[in-house]
């Protein structure tokens, strides 16, 4: 039995392929495509990307896209009980997870049995957010692969969390002042671990399981790890969402496609 998984999230489509063999699970693969505002496109994209007739069922999430397919839908907070069960660590307790993405934060506190107790969710300002500091490394004209090799000990230049335009301005004008990009994308990156943190004030600071893209910050994870014990980042973090929605394979659809 192999099933296909699909979150389509506020700013990118993820799928994950999921085996299932006597009892257990094995990843297959999984991949996440920014589709900036045209999610229709991009999912034709990923499913021309797989080989269909490989899987048995399919199954998605995610929180209002998820109502363009005519599948079975499971809802983000249970996918993230059930993909949480399967990518931490056995016999862990994992207190909270955050879902870092491209345009919200949130954390799912959980209790002992795994169920998600309470959700606490950042404000509406797109500051801090994955997209929004992947705009800022356009106006920079930096690249993911440069910025991903600013190591986290450059010292940050202070930027603004309260508000997108404070944040954007106090870019903007660093960079005018010959401030280092190193530095300014430092400074973002930090930010966005303070709002992170800001967001675990009620939860225990100790083996948080980060997920989303903003997980393939090595940045933002580096400033997390000094404030969390523990901090679990698993491979699967981009598609983490759509990796549930494969393992739930019987509550999936039988496969759509001919």
């Amino acid at each position: 039995m192999k099933t296909l998984g699909i979150c389509l999230g506020a700013s990118t489509i993820s799928v994950a392929a999921v085996a299932h063999e006597q009892g257990k699970s094995r990843i297959l693969s999984g991949r996440t495509w920014p589709h900036e505002g045209n999610p229709r496109d991009m999912l034709l994209t990923a499913l021309n990307s797989c080989d269909l007739a490989s899987f048995d069922r399919v199954a998605a999430t995610g929180r209002k896209f998820r109502e363009l397919v005519d599948i079975t839908a499971i809802s983000e907070p249970e996918a993230v009980e059930y993909a949480c069960r399967h990518v931490q660590p056995p016999g862990l307790f994992c207190p909270a997870v955050v879902s870092a993405g491209g345009e919200t934060f949130m954390v799912y506190i959980l209790n002992r049995r795994g169920r998600i107790a309470a959700v606490q969710t950042g404000n509406k300002c797109a500051s801090g957010t994955g997209e929004f500091f992947l705009q800022q490394l356009r106006r920079m004209n930096v690249t993911l692969e440069e910025a991903a090799a600013f190591v986290a000990t450059e010292e940050p230049h202070p930027v603004s969390g309260r508000c997108s335009v404070f944040c954007k301005s106090d870019c903007t004008h660093a960079t005018n002042k010959g401030v280092p990009r190193a530095q300014v994308t430092a400074g973002l990156c930090k930010m966005m671990a303070g709002k992170i943190l800001e967001l675990l004030k009620k939860v225990p600071r100790q083996n948080i399981l980060l997920t989303g893209g903003v997980a393939q910050n090595a940045m933002v994870i580096d400033y997390l790890r000094r404030d969390i014990a523990g901090l679990i980042v698993p491979p699967a973090a981009p598609y983490f969402e759509a990796l549930s929605a494969a393992r739930d394979w019987k509550r999936a659809s039988r496969r759509f496609w001919t």
